[in-house]
């Protein structure tokens, strides 16, 4: 067999597995990182150990640590990981030389800017707009994000920002569960409360029992009900009928208009912090990103006086 054909005849999922294994000093480690069983990785090494013929992970009992063979052949082909990893990032940043790409948390995506991403389309349709949904706070200059709507004091790990609007929540359900009923403040907590829990790191999400307590109703803090760490799972929760939630103004507006939620009791609470559009100097200097930053930024400045509580 040529050095080419061996090379292509290398199990690569076994190389995987023990890549891994190195990596994460334990089979364990490396399942879980791989999402399979410690089985399955033992499997695979042991594959590549027959094809190599050589032992390249020495066992004993429930711990395993690499031979001599083991630590010569991991640190020669961590460097070919490391080159899947670079082609991966030249392909990224091919794909987004040309265009804008935009960070946001999830239920900002599904409920907000991704729905009003289209109106910026018709206006610009030579833009190439990429979306991303993801909570964790992209590396500004290092991970492929032009621009990054974040929430509340996490905007501070970027240079440049500036803010976009507060949000209020409104207690919001589908007109099915209330039926012709017009339920009073009071009232409405008795039907099934939807609650929403972000992320420990994020200040707290508005409470029912601050709803409570401004409509001068005493209510305890456990409430029961089904609690979500997604606004948009929540509103969606809500849409198929299972309970009242206290929702975002800025991500039921498309609700509001189909007439799958109502508000029955408008009484708003403002969220604790604000959102936040920042974005890597370089964004500026891509085709139409000074007009993308400024279109956030007005129809931002629109929502928030959306969003907040009608003067009466």
């Amino acid at each position: 067999m040529t050095d080419e054909q061996q090379l292509r005849a290398l199990p690569l999922k076994a190389l995987q597995a023990f890549e891994a294994a190195g990596r994460c000093g334990s089979v364990t480690a490396a399942a879980i990182e791989l999402n399979v069983s410690p089985g399955a990785i033992s499997q695979q090494i042991r594959k590549i150990e027959s094809f190599l013929g050589v032992t390249l992970l020495e066992r004993s009992g429930r711990t395993a640590e690499l031979t001599v063979w083991g630590r010569l052949y991991h640190r020669e082909i961590t460097k070919g990981f490391e080159q899947f990893a670079i082609a991966q990032q030249v392909l990224e940043r091919a794909r987004n030389e040309n265009a804008l790409v935009l960070s946001a948390l999830s239920s900002v995506v599904n409920k907000w800017i991704g729905r009003r991403i289209f109106d910026w389309q018709a206006m610009h349709p030579a833009a190439h707009i990429r979306v991303i949904g993801r909570d964790r706070e992209p590396r500004m200059g290092f991970d492929e994000v032009d621009f990054r709507v974040s929430y509340g004091s996490d905007v501070l790990q970027h240079d440049h920002y500036t803010e976009l609007f507060r949000d209020w929540v409104v207690p919001a359900c589908s007109p099915a569960l209330i039926a012709a009923a017009k339920p009073t403040a009071a009232e409405l907590l008795r039907y099934p409360l939807l609650h929403v829990e972000w992320e420990r790191h994020f200040t707290p999400y508005p409470r029912w029992s601050e709803f409570a307590a401004k409509v001068g109703v005493d209510l305890k803090e456990t409430t029961p009900g089904l609690s979500f760490t997604l606004s948009s799972s929540a509103i969606d929760a809500a849409v198929n009928k299972r309970g009242v939630v206290l929702a975002q103004m800025s991500m039921i507006s498309d609700e509001l208009e189909a007439q799958t939620l109502v508000i029955p009791v408008d009484i708003r609470i403002p969220l604790r912090e604000s959102y936040f559009l920042a974005w890597d100097r370089s964004a500026l200097q891509k085709a139409y990103g000074p007009e993308f930053r400024d279109w956030v930024v007005a129809i931002s400045r629109q929502q928030g006086q959306v969003s907040a509580q009608p003067t009466l």
